[in-house]
């Protein structure tokens, strides 16, 4: 038997386990390991297993995963989530469909602070929900803009799914976070003009709320402030070279701290919360980077990211094309599988294809990471939507969420596309950094 049917074969018990419910990590790790002891020998396969986990879980560089978890989770729990939407309220509540704006503002915010999906739709679900539906909103816009407002936390930085593509391709993880910027508000902002079109079309959907005075607003922003220079000190720290990402975690955690400290939202039980809420995360991730490497190793041995690189480079067709390509499998393949699933199954076969053909690894970066995010919220995965559900409670069907995030994902499809079209707007501050 051929290393290349070798390889396809482990790849389609992979997708076999994937679609039974074995856990990421552990199916990867079994298929890698019995693929590769076939191949080369079960000593091998033993000593690289042995090999594997120890030095991803000894690895300093991988630090920097539980210390921007913990920032997100104290920020979760220390209620930074409820002041942004305060003081997005305040600024756009007035205007028609404001409030899904104003959650839009919000989740971009503290997706600054986060860096996870889930945990973001959580926090603007349980903060925006109740608000919109106590102004009249409609189910489906109030539910699809919340779900797919939560997607933002895994592209504006830090993102938990950016630190593992870094980790996999060997990229740098402060100019994947830095590259993430502006396209996290490019995203924003498409989201922003959906919600408004959406209600200029069907006004009944999102009805104007209050007005606000400027002394209200003001207020409303001096309650973030102290977020902002955060971020701010995190972010320009990564661009400027004071510190490496582990170093930015650290900061950026115990700055969160002291903020919910002075502030007094912070008990010991929510401490705690947030603690145990990391090392869940935590563990999750690294198993799941171990398995990937394992599984990597294997399909290093099987010769098929190279035979793949090879047959694409000989292609008749430009290289963006390719990438349309792959793109498009990551689109679909997202509507099926988890986003880590995903990046950690497809980019060790894509990445060498996408060297070859020239293409900025960062850039390529991005565009996957905003790929993946449609998986958050389609059917029939849509992580977001089930959490948004599980908040929104029996009163919202799931069908109503799914119909609501359909216009966003035409936002996500048109990022896409302007990023294809114009690369600079990912790779012009990443270019700047010492």
């Amino acid at each position: 038997m051929s290393l290349s049917i070798i390889g396809i074969a482990g790849i389609i018990v992979l997708l076999i386990l994937f679609a039974i419910g074995v856990p990421v990590a552990f199916a990867m790790a079994l298929v890698g390991l019995i693929g590769f002891c076939y191949i080369v020998s079960p000593l091998a396969g033993l000593e690289l297993l042995a090999m594997d986990f120890f030095e991803n879980f000894s690895s300093y560089s991988l630090t920097v995963i539980p210390l921007f978890v913990f920032m997100g989770s104290i920020a979760f729990e220390g209620g930074l989530s409820t002041r942004l939407y305060n003081a997005a309220y305040t600024m756009f509540g007035r205007r028609r469909g404001g409030l899904a704006v104003a959650t839009i503002g919000a989740a971009a915010g503290f997706s600054a602070i986060c860096g996870s999906t889930n945990a973001a739709a959580a926090a603007m679900a349980r903060v925006s929900l109740p608000e919109m539906k106590k102004h009249g909103y409609a189910d489906v816009l109030a539910t699809g803009c919340v779900a797919s407002s939560g997607t933002l936390g895994i592209l504006i930085p830090p993102s938990a799914l950016l630190i593992v593509y870094g980790i996999l391709t060997q990229q740098g993880i402060g100019k994947l976070f830095i590259a993430g910027i502006l396209p996290g508000l490019l995203l924003s902002f498409l989201f922003m003009i959906t919600v408004l079109a959406w209600c200029w079309y069907d006004p009944s959907l999102g009805p104007a709320g209050p007005s606000t005075t400027l002394k209200q607003k003001i207020q409303g922003l001096t309650g973030v402030i102290e977020m902002l220079l955060l971020f701010l000190f995190v972010m320009l720290g990564l661009f400027l070279g004071w510190f490496s990402p582990t170093q930015a975690g650290g900061a950026g955690a115990a700055g969160a701290l002291i903020i919910c400290l002075i502030r007094r939202t912070m008990t010991w039980r929510l401490f705690i919360n947030a603690g145990k809420d990391t090392l869940l995360i935590t563990c999750m991730v690294m198993f799941i980077v171990t398995g990937a490497m394992i599984f990597g190793h294997f399909l290093a041995v099987t010769k098929i990211p190279f035979i793949l690189a090879d047959w694409a480079g000989s292609l008749p067709i430009p290289p963006m094309g390719i990438i349309a390509i792959i793109a498009f499998l990551h689109l679909v393949g997202g509507c099926f599988m988890d986003a880590f699933a995903l990046i950690v199954l497809t980019v060790p076969i894509v990445y060498p294809l996408v060297i070859k053909l020239g293409v900025d690894p960062i850039w390529f970066g991005i565009i996957i990471t905003l790929l993946v995010e449609m998986g958050a919220i389609t059917p029939p995965v849509g992580v977001n939507t089930y959490v948004v559900k599980g908040v929104a409670g029996d009163d919202v069907p799931l069908s109503v969420i799914f119909s609501g995030i359909f216009p966003f994902l035409g936002a996500l499809i048109l990022a896409v596309v302007i990023l294809m079209i114009f690369p600079q707007i990912v790779t012009f501050l990443p270019s700047l950094m010492s």
